[in-house]
């Protein structure tokens, strides 16, 4: 497989630089024997920071993954290679915010990721890659300054628009379908760690040819709601069956109580 990156443009302006997506042009760009790996798992980073970047393959060799290189596109335009390790152990926003692929000397290229480092107060945890359908994602709003849950409320949006908000910092997503696709940011407000992060694009992709998207959990409230409708059913089940138990016993006693009054009866005769 041959792919050539023919261009990168940006598709919406975020806190501190152009979110970037490559354009590629490829025969199959899901095909690609190699992935760009994250560590930590997530797209957005404090000033200094670690994380590093690396190319990793399934079914590669070591030789075949050594000959892919990572590549990057920073704020100021320019695209060049990242160290052989790529490891940065104090991330700046000007030089390590960006869009990070894997590349081959012959063209060939990954998926691609856009990593974003702030200087502000906070930042918006979430999934680097692809969200599998139908798995559950949490988003994490994360300030710089270490509070405590209680003061804590996050607010999240979806592509500019509210969502919710939260006392714990944190939005799961149940079993995510594609109109989950989006922009999502978040927001702190009441502390001294107040502020907005920058904007993460979250991908949702399709299971693999002949796997079905594991069946969805039933979240707090959905399993409280179906107890508060269902315990009046079962609760007059109960009941009912406690009558019936009752009148069964009375009336096996009464029938028992006149067989022996007629054995006394006719011992009497």
């Amino acid at each position: 497989m041959r792919t050539e990156v023919k261009n990168i443009k940006c598709v919406h302006k975020v806190m501190y630089f152009p979110l970037c997506d490559l354009v590629l042009d490829s025969l199959d760009s899901g095909s690609a024997p190699v992935s760009l790996s994250v560590s930590p798992k997530r797209s957005q980073f404090f000033k200094y920071d670690s994380f590093s970047v690396s190319c990793e393959g399934e079914e590669q060799s070591e030789e075949e993954v050594a000959g892919w290189r990572v590549m990057k596109r920073t704020e100021d335009g320019e695209v060049r290679p990242c160290p052989s390790s790529c490891s940065i152990t104090a991330a700046f926003p000007a030089t390590d915010s960006g869009v990070y692929w894997c590349e081959t000397g012959r063209g060939e290229t990954s998926n691609s990721v856009n990593i974003s480092v702030t200087a502000g107060s906070v930042i918006l945890d979430s999934p680097v890659l692809p969200v599998m359908e139908g798995h559950d994602v949490t988003l994490s709003c994360r300030p710089r300054v270490t509070m405590s849950s209680f003061h804590l409320t996050a607010d999240f949006y979806k592509d500019g628009v509210f969502i919710r908000s939260s006392s714990t910092g944190n939005m799961t997503i149940h079993s995510v379908s594609p109109s989950d696709e989006g922009l999502y940011r978040c927001n702190v407000s009441g502390a001294a760690g107040a502020g907005g992060s920058a904007d993460s694009w979250l991908t949702v992709r399709a299971p693999p040819a002949g796997r079905d998207p594991p069946p969805p959990l039933l979240s707090v409230s959905a399993l409280l709601r179906h107890l508060v409708v269902g315990a009046p059913y079962l609760l007059s089940t109960i009941l009912l069956g406690l009558i019936y138990r009752d009148r069964a016993r009375v009336q096996h006693a009464r029938k028992s109580r006149q067989t022996s009054d007629d054995v006394i009866m006719e011992m009497a005769a």
